[in-house]
């Protein structure tokens, strides 16, 4: 699909107020890390890093259109509520060295959000859903209004990673809203840069490798096993997509919610969690990288969200990939499949346990691996009395606790 020559460039801003090692460690002791989600898809990756919430410059956020307004205290939102992630595939002069053409080739028109990703933290129980939607998915768009006050009229169906480009991150939401019909009260986003700071600061992330993957688009060469990626290399990986499964997209999202697992599970852990030098280094890091909403700007709402996801059980974060149809009038995009995404929906609000019924084949970016014979079992038995949502089998995902291994490729 062409790009519109409309998309324009948006430098993501550079903010943030040192703070000393006594007072932010004295609040890490207090609440800890807030939350901390990687993303990522086609050409971007999107992190999202809240942990430093001693009053940080916050000129460049936005302001949602259309939200329902944030109570003082966040377990009065009814139904939970949904932050709206997103990775940004833009120029980054900084970087281009590792991105040949993006700045000064062909590629190098217009901003693309190629990372979407609606988060939903359910009431209490608490319960972590993370949608990854594609890249390449076609859907409606309402009109847009950039910055500059120039408006992207609606259209019927256009590929949801040009909304930023025709305004930014409220026409994300606005689109993002659109197709799911959930309320987007939180959002932010960050780009290649972004993610290569923020992985380095946390000193990687271990991923699993059931076989080679040898990808010359991205030039990742990884053998099987596990690998633990920092920086660059975890770029690479999130971006692979000829190097997992049928080198298609979805293939991709899989892969990369491996990724995100263990980055969930790393950042609940002593290494991070309970390492106070660490935590310093990623939140500024972090408060360097991203653009988030206005509803993020608060302290106080920061610290509530930690105290919501902090203890969430693994087996309770669950990723999921928005079930789609082939588009018959695009070959190599897809569309939605609206029956599954309302069942979807509706077992999410239902805040009962999902079980994902979707059995991986030999397509798919992972396979799933069983826990040894002698180790433990993971999960924590859900009460007697709760019944889990079955999903429909179009619908991929698994929960934190699983182990997945990229299903490597090498041709």
């Amino acid at each position: 699909m062409a790009r519109d020559e409309t998309l324009r460039r948006t430098t993501v801003a550079r903010h943030g107020q040192q703070q000393t090692p006594g007072a932010v460690g004295q609040l890490l002791k207090m609440i800890g890390i807030a939350l901390a989600v990687v993303l990522v898809s086609g050409g971007g990756v999107a992190a999202f890093v809240v942990s430093d919430l001693y009053g940080t410059a916050t000129a460049d956020a936005v302001e949602l259109e259309g939200q329902r307004p944030v109570p003082p205290d966040i377990s009065e939102f009814e139904g939970g509520f949904n932050l709206l992630l997103m990775g940004l595939d833009v120029c980054e002069p900084e970087y281009a060295h590792l991105f040949p053409g993006r700045c000064d080739g062909p590629d190098a028109e217009g901003d693309l959000n190629d990372v979407n990703l609606l988060v939903h933290v359910s009431d209490e129980p608490r319960r972590i859903t993370a949608v990854s939607l594609p890249r390449d998915l076609m859907i409606p768009f309402p009109e847009c209004t950039d910055e500059d006050g120039g408006t992207t009229p609606a259209s019927d169906k256009r590929q949801l990673n040009t909304a930023y480009g025709s305004g930014g991150i409220n026409c994300v939401a606005a689109t993002v809203r659109e197709l799911t019909g959930q309320s987007i009260d939180f959002a932010a986003s960050v780009t290649f840069g972004g993610v290569i700071q923020i992985t380095d600061a946390i000193g990687g992330v271990e991923v699993c490798l059931a076989s080679p993957i040898r990808d010359y688009h991205t030039r990742l060469d990884l053998e099987a096993g596990t690998q633990t990626l920092q920086g660059y290399l975890a770029l690479q990986f999130l971006r692979t997509r000829h190097g997992v499964g049928d080198g298609s997209d979805l293939s991709r999202i899989g892969n990369q919610q491996q990724y995100m697992a263990n980055l969930a599970k790393k950042l609940i852990s002593d290494e991070v969690l309970g390492n106070v030098p660490v935590m310093l280094r990623l939140a500024h890091t972090a408060l360097s990288s991203i653009q988030p909403s206005s509803t993020l700007t608060n302290p106080m709402t920061l610290v509530q969200i930690g105290l919501a996801v902090k203890d969430v059980p693994v087996e309770d974060i669950v990723f999921l990939q928005y079930p789609t149809l082939d588009d018959p009038d695009n070959p190599g995009r897809v569309v939605p499949n609206w029956d599954s995404a309302q069942i979807m929906w509706d077992a999410i609000a239902a805040n009962q346990r999902l079980e994902v019924t979707h059995e991986n084949t030999e397509n798919e970016g992972v396979v799933t691996q069983e826990p040894p014979a002698t180790e433990e079992p993971p999960t924590t038995p859900p009460p007697a009395d709760e019944t889990a949502v079955a999903l429909p089998e179009d619908i991929k995902g698994n929960s934190a606790a699983q182990q997945t291994c990229s299903n490597g490729r090498t041709d």
